[in-house]
């Protein structure tokens, strides 16, 4: 005996296909899509500089800067960009944005090392700069001796002092980690 609502009268063609996808699945994917590309937009042109992103979709964000925010247009413009995401993988473009967007707290925090490390050798001198030349040997001793011995010379006459900051950019330029 046939039961009424037997599972073969209501199969969907779709139901054997692996790659089907839902409207809603779609439309999902879509609004992430979307979204992905408005904080491309939200970056500055040397952040995206630096992320390896396909011409067309740079030049679509780049375009999008061109246009008055809260417009019609630009609402569109991001519709583009999200319909040109759609055609991309996310995770390389979304590990990039990560990279890039956390390099600013990175060289931000690397700047304070630089900032205390500094303040060290002018506080302790010959002491500090030993360990320091132990840890870095690429620094030059005689080079840090003298930058460090005008920059106190320089700070007892007053609060600023063009050494100080001359031995600043020389250990974070000499120094890469």
């Amino acid at each position: 005996m046939k039961i009424v609502g037997d599972s073969e009268h209501f199969q969907q063609p779709y139901d054997n296909d692996d790659d089907y996808v839902s409207r809603t699945e779609f439309k999902k994917e879509s609004e992430e899509a979307q979204a992905l590309g408005m904080r491309l937009v939200a970056l500055s042109k040397t952040q995206l500089d630096k992320m390896d992103l396909d011409e067309f979709l740079y030049d679509a964000v780049l375009k999008s800067k061109l246009i008055k925010q809260k417009t019609e247009a630009y609402r569109r413009h991001l519709q583009y960009i999200g319909k040109l995401m759609r055609g991309f993988d996310h995770e390389p473009i979304q590990a990039a944005l990560d990279k890039v967007l956390n390099k600013n707290n990175n060289e931000a925090a690397q700047l304070q090392i630089f900032e205390k490390m500094r303040e060290r050798l002018l506080t302790n001198g010959d002491d500090e700069v030993q360990s320091l030349l132990d840890q870095h040997p690429q620094l030059e001793r005689q080079k840090l001796r003298q930058l460090i011995r005008q920059a106190n010379k320089e700070l007892a006459k007053g609060p600023e002092s063009k050494s100080s900051k001359e031995l600043f950019k020389y250990l974070r330029a000499e120094i890469k980690e």
